[in-house]
């Protein structure tokens, strides 16, 4: 019996184990009979697929769904251990110290938040990396009345986490960068700049972190402010599970894959593993508009080698950002040069529509399959007057 074994939890393991069940169910209803034999195994210590990109919700325990809701329809083994070992030469993984030997692999083990080692007082750091993580910042704040939060970083992330305590709050948002969003361009800066006056979020840019104490933050103009809680969204680097299948990484620690996401002739790699290119000039982002097709795509691809049917190419949907402003709204923009298209309430409702969107059919394998199907979604601009926007499942 073949066997596709997949590495990973997330949006881009999910997709990429009903990318194979996919493959395997068309291999069947063919005739051929050889979808029947081949054998799907999706590996990941946790039993819940958790919705990052809604981690900075005031209640994070809400972004999260069974697993097996998913996987037990279409056919998928679930292991529950993490993997410490990928061994290319014998085909095979090493999870909780058992081999489980595969056919054809599927690395889909994600990125995590790059923490400061040598930060004085780095463990008093919070972040919203993991739903742990987000569930341990909620914890600290519940109940509280006031305080005082510093959020470090203006990225996607830090952005969206200091709009969102501001509305219970002070928030200092600090960046070393010397304007917000700096890697969003100009485009939405002017909207963002907007949004954090009406919300009176302070920042202190051009300025790093230098010290984490009991309340309270330095920074390294040479001020001491108050902080009940800091919280760190600076740097995403992919697994290091990445170092034992290449060892030419791009910068944030992904795998080269060419257009059908293989990186060995036995490996296919996606997610935020996978240093896909997006376009001519472009390499896909971190994100889960990318990461659900590049694990549509590498699943199917890895059972269709094995079921002897052709192969998909990755051919994601056009490039959108979509950011939550906490209450002043949000900001939708279309194309990598961000040309703003819709925020305030517009905004806002196309954000919470798409996160709405992310979130995976349950219990119901042909609607599971049909949405693994769908690889190039367009996400175009949807006023609340109009119909939502197309589901990114």
């Amino acid at each position: 019996m073949a066997r596709v074994v997949i590495i990973g939890g997330g949006f881009a393991g999910v997709w990429s184990a009903a990318g194979a069940a996919l493959a395997r169910t068309r291999t069947m209803h063919a005739d051929t009979g050889t979808g029947a034999d081949l054998r799907i195994t999706l590996i990941t210590p946790n039993e819940h697929l958790v919705l990052r990109p809604r981690l900075y919700e005031p209640e994070p325990e809400l972004a999260k769904v069974a697993l097996s809701r998913i996987l037990g329809p279409i056919g998928v083994q679930h292991l529950r251990a993490w993997v410490s070992t990928i061994d290319t030469d014998r085909r095979v993984v090493v999870a909780g110290g058992e081999e489980i030997v595969y056919d054809r692999l599927v690395l889909a083990a994600g990125s995590a938040l790059v923490r400061p080692r040598d930060l004085p007082g780095n463990e008093r750091l919070f972040d919203i990396d993991t739903l742990e993580a987000a569930r341990r910042l909620a914890d600290h704040l519940r109940g509280r009345k006031t305080y005082s939060v510093v959020v470090v970083g203006a990225g996607f992330t830090g952005l969206e986490a200091a709009t969102e305590l501001a509305a219970r709050g002070r928030v200092l948002l600090v960046d070393r960068a010397q304007a917000v969003g700096e890697q969003l361009g100009p485009g939405p800066r002017a909207a963002i700049e907007a949004a954090l006056d009406e919300l009176g979020v302070e920042r202190r840019l051009g300025t790093t972190l230098e010290e984490v104490g009991d309340g309270y933050a330095v920074l390294s103009d040479g001020t001491k402010v108050p902080a009940d809680a800091v919280v760190w969204s600076v740097g995403m680097r992919a697994s290091e599970l990445t170092r034992q299948i290449s060892g030419e990484l791009d910068h944030l620690g992904r795998v080269p894959v060419d257009r059908h996401l293989r990186a060995l002739p036995e490996v296919f790699v996606a997610g935020d593993t996978a240093a896909a290119a997006f376009d001519a000039e472009h390499t896909v982002m971190q994100a889960c508009q990318h990461t659900t097709p590049l694990g549509k795509v590498a699943g199917y691809n890895a059972a269709a080698d094995l079921l002897g049917i052709p192969p998909r190419d990755f051919t994601p949907g056009p490039y959108v950002t979509c950011l939550d402003l906490g209450g002043a709204g949000g900001i939708f923009t279309r194309g990598w040069d961000r040309r703003v298209m819709a925020v305030g309430a517009d905004g806002k409702y196309i954000k919470q529509r798409i996160n709405q969107a992310i979130q995976p059919p349950v219990d119901d394998a042909s609607m599971i399959l049909a949405a693994a199907d769908r690889v190039h979604i367009e996400l175009p601009f949807f006023p609340r007057a109009q119909e939502t926007p197309t589901p990114a499942a």
